[in-house]
């Protein structure tokens, strides 16, 4: 057997188990009889040593490099010897169960969450770079991602990345991110479910069309909720997919409950759902306006909008079967509802656009950019003895918490009583972002109006706090004892979104 010396030391190089296109891997050994995997990565002209080397500390299941250095015609790095691949694991055993594919899916995205608070984006996250170590599947390959990219001609960029699992801005040569990874990570988790690619292809012209504007096709198993979050890795503009670490608490939540549990809350939902989960065609010029980002942005929003509301609606009638439905309502429920229980009324109107420049107050910019907004509310028909009503929120498809990061808000607002009057009949209530109120409840300056709930993200997959407060309130307002908010605000407002 050939020996390489190194940077730490000298290792026997055994038999080859894996091969690609910038690079093979020997099985090896060290001086202590360490079994191991070294990679050979042939230099290149234009690029340096260093393109394969990332610092990334106590990263979480991330395979660590514990050595390296270099021949004459090669860099070597030597990592730990896997059990396997990802990639063999899919292969033998795909589709996964819902429990196996979940727990492959939260070590991968601890990873994620680590890599992305330390600003590394992987670039080439693919079945084939995740390996089993000491149990855990582990990320591999940092380095080759940005050494390929590095020694990859401009006509030839599209052999710099993995056809099946690249992101759309990869294929519009755009700068790779944190979102990047977790359209990979989408595009994986579907195939672990479903045992087949979301964009099988085949040919490169095949995987760039599918991947810039085909619709995400329905995954078979796994429950909505699952689907609904793949869904959102899956999104086509890159600011509206989760971030990393909202995907390991969103998927530690999913694993905590069963299937069967999952199913009986969202069968009738999802079975009443109109499929929305993807978007049109877009420009592919790196010069797209402003105005086709908002479309493109305002087109999620309205899908996951549709969700949302079909979801609440669905709970209402299913457990509520004689409230009656306002003949104002759609067709469609996820474009505007009303549903009336007794005295109660309980309503969620369809998906209004805004312009660029709202919440703009006191000569300053908008703390925040936001896209779209509707509201929901509970309401009686009649009032109490000092006039209430009841409440309305308000949602607002915005980045309030991460800048570029956009998703449904829900928040509401208060009357801070400096103008004299009788109190709101309807309180907490919501506020049309177009007018210039909103702006100033949203400023850093003290105005007559302030938030009196915290701006609180929607997921679509995770409704469950947000479903049991507007049914216990229209249960309320049906038995016609919806009381005015004891206290104001009613959570805390500190830091609930960027000013």
């Amino acid at each position: 057997m050939d020996q390489v010396a190194l940077a730490e030391s000298t290792w026997t190089v055994g038999a080859q188990i894996d091969s690609g296109g910038f690079g093979a891997v020997f099985e090896g050994s060290g001086p202590n009889g360490q079994n191991v995997a070294l990679k050979f990565v042939p230099k290149a002209p234009g690029a340096e040593r260093e393109l394969l080397f990332v610092d990334l500390g106590d990263a979480r299941n991330v395979v660590p490099i514990l050595d390296s250095g270099e021949t004459e015609s090669h860099y070597v790095l030597v990592m730990p010897l896997a059990t396997q691949s990802l990639k063999k694991y899919v292969a033998q055993n795909a589709p996964l169960s819902r429990a196996d594919a979940l727990s492959i899916m939260q070590d991968i995205a601890l990873a994620l969450a680590d890599l992305q608070v330390r600003d590394v984006v992987h670039r080439d996250l693919k079945p084939g770079n995740v390996l089993l170590l000491d149990g855990r599947w582990c990320l591999s390959d940092f380095g080759i991602s940005r050494y390929t990219e590095k020694t990859t001609a401009a006509d030839t960029h599209k052999y710099a990345m993995s056809d099946a699992y690249a992101a759309p801005e990869r294929w519009r040569l755009e700068r790779a991110t944190p979102a990047t990874d977790v359209y990979s990570f989408g595009v994986m988790a579907y195939e672990l479910l479903d045992g087949e690619l979301p964009f099988p292809g085949p040919s490169w012209e095949d995987f760039r069309d599918q991947h810039l504007s085909a619709n995400v096709p329905d995954l078979k198993s796994g429950g909505a909720a699952l689907g609904a979050l793949i869904g959102e890795c899956l999104y086509k503009a890159p600011q509206t997919r989760p971030l990393a670490e909202a995907l390991v608490a969103r998927l530690a939540k999913l694993a905590e409950q069963t299937q069967s549990r999952g199913l009986a809350r969202l069968q009738a939902a999802d079975h009443a759902e109109v499929k929305r989960r993807s978007e049109t065609v877009r420009r592919e010029s790196e010069a797209r306006s402003e105005r086709e980002r908002r479309d493109e942005i305002e087109r999620i929003a309205l899908q996951a909008h549709t969700r949302i509301a079909e979801e609440l609606f669905q709970v209402v009638i299913d457990n509520a079967p004689t409230a009656l439905l306002s003949p104002s309502s759609t067709n469609a429920p996820g474009r505007g509802w009303e549903v009336a229980l007794g005295p109660g009324r309980l309503a969620m109107p369809g998906v209004n656009s805004i312009g660029p420049n709202a919440l703009s107050a006191y000569g300053k910019a908008a703390p925040f950019d936001l896209i779209a907004y509707s509201t929901i509310s509970a309401l009686m028909q009649g009032s109490d003895r000092s006039g209430y009503r009841g409440r309305s929120h308000a949602l607002w498809y915005c980045d309030a918490k991460v800048e570029g990061n956009y998703q449904w808000y829900e928040t509401a607002f208060m009357d801070l009583g400096l103008r004299g009057g009788s109190p709101p009949a309807v309180h907490p209530f919501a506020l049309n972002p177009n007018e210039q109120e909103a702006g100033e409840a949203v400023a850093p300056v003290m105005g007559t109006l302030q938030l009196a709930r915290p701006f609180t993200a929607l997921a679509p997959s995770d409704l469950d706090d947000f479903v049991e407060r507007w049914t216990e309130w229209l249960a309320d307002a049906a038995e016609g004892r919806l009381a005015r908010p004891g206290r104001m605000p009613e959570r805390d407002i500190q830091n609930s979104h960027r000013r």
